[in-house]
């Protein structure tokens, strides 16, 4: 019995702006057809992404990967993370 693969798409992130004092990080992250631009206000655990075509699929892993890399990412840095989906 084999088992069936989710499907998986590549997001690729990139950071725009990063204030630590104010508390948030701004940047674009792409994946499939799709590009948004979010701004992450982490010390309120907000997290505001558009447009708001596809936001949706978006929405949750994107903040998941903010929270786990949060002091690893720096304006001008480019990152990627799996999401289990097809986009």
């Amino acid at each position: 019995m084999s088992a069936k693969r989710l499907p998986e798409t590549i997001a690729h992130v990139r950071i725009t702006r990063q204030s630590w004092q104010h508390g948030f990080l701004e940047g674009e992250v792409n994946a499939g057809e799709f590009e948004w631009h979010f701004q992450w206000h982490f010390r309120r655990g907000e997290l505001a992404v558009k447009p708001s075509k596809g936001r949706a699929l978006i929405k949750e892993p994107l903040g998941r990967f903010l929270e786990q890399q949060d002091y690893q990412l720096e304006p001008g840095g480019d990152y990627a993370f799996t999401i289990r989906a097809e986009l």
